[in-house]
């Protein structure tokens, strides 16, 4: 049963197929953190690093923008493969923002990171949850699945994006508003689209058919063909581009696009009245080296579009 979280704290738990070792090793080695530390879009340069009690990593941030942000990390506790505890945010002239602790946990062949971020305040915390949402910065998370999935798999000739969102209801409402086609409709179409199902036959070995109208006149039409709905917990379904009629198609501004994206939607309770939601896409099926390559290039703006997607769903969420 999730806990109650603590006024000045904020924990985050991720399930990632991979083992511990991966996962201890991806935070720990310098050249495994500079593939996903970090929001998107951002870079990393380590000067220094001592993994001990005590020892300190420093580092700069390369912001998208071109911005530097030096940090300066002081570990005060390693448990190799178990547990890090540490101050994030420092430099040499400024103090921490907050205290983290992150736990390493078998479960089977995967592993559970539990990640607490501890602040002075019960108000400072609430600041600071809004300037890392603002910031993207629960995308680091999501850039580790998908590094480790690379490492897991490295003859793997595909790739996933991956996005978390928590939202402040408990589960069976979040998992409502994503297989209602009158909820679906008014939260998913990105900013400047709006949707209109064709077909709305979201059910387990169904297939829905919809389209999608863009301010810019853009139309397009998708199928999403239900693998597996698990209530509350999950959603799996194949989505893929088509034609008014309902025949297979390209994305029409993106022929490069891969035809064929499966989508997974996990839902994880992480107390009565808060639900993460974790989105997984993959390119489905014979890929080419060019439809890959679209898809890792425009990783930011799906990005873009599906946290405009999780802004109106939140909306949605409180005015309801």
């Amino acid at each position: 049963m999730p806990q109650k979280k603590k006024p000045n704290e904020q924990t985050l738990t991720r399930i990632y197929d991979a083992s511990v070792e991966l996962v201890w090793n991806a935070w720990v080695n310098p050249k495994q953190v500079a593939h996903w530390w970090g929001p998107r879009g951002f870079t990393i340069t380590t000067h220094s690093k001592d993994l001990i009690t005590g020892g300190f990593w420093r580092y700069t941030m390369h912001g998208p923008d071109g911005t530097d942000y030096p940090n300066k990390t002081v570990y005060h506790e390693v448990e190799k493969y178990k547990k890090l505890v540490y101050d994030h945010g420092a430099t040499d002239e400024t103090p921490p923002l907050f205290r983290v602790t992150v736990t390493f946990e078998p479960v089977g062949k995967k592993t559970q990171m539990q990640l607490t971020m501890s602040w002075p305040t019960a108000e400072i915390a609430i600041e600071m949850q809004k300037f890392i949402k603002l910031a993207n910065g629960n995308s680091t998370w999501d850039r580790l699945a998908e590094y480790l999935q690379r490492e897991n798999q490295p003859d793997s000739k595909t790739e996933i994006f991956v996005i978390n969102r928590s939202f402040s209801v408990p589960v069976e409402k979040l998992f409502e508003m994503w297989t209602h086609p009158e909820h679906l409709s008014r939260w998913l179409p990105p900013s400047g689209a709006t949707m209109q199902f064709v077909e709305a036959r979201i059910a387990e070995g169904q297939e829905s058919f919809y389209k999608m109208s863009f301010d810019s006149g853009l139309v397009l039409y998708g199928k999403n063909n239900y693998l597996q709905i698990v209530r509350p917990e999950r959603i799996e379904y194949i989505q893929s581009f088509c034609d008014e009629h309902g025949g297979p198609s390209k994305h029409p501004r993106l022929p490069t696009w891969p035809e064929k994206m499966r989508t997974s939607v996990q839902f994880s309770p992480e107390d009565e009245s808060q639900t993460r939601v974790t989105v997984t896409w993959q390119p489905l099926g014979q890929v080419s080296a060019h439809e890959l390559k679209a898809f890792v290039n425009l990783k930011s703006g799906m990005n873009q579009g599906w946290g405009q997607s999780f802004d109106q769903l939140e909306e949605l969420l409180e005015n309801n």
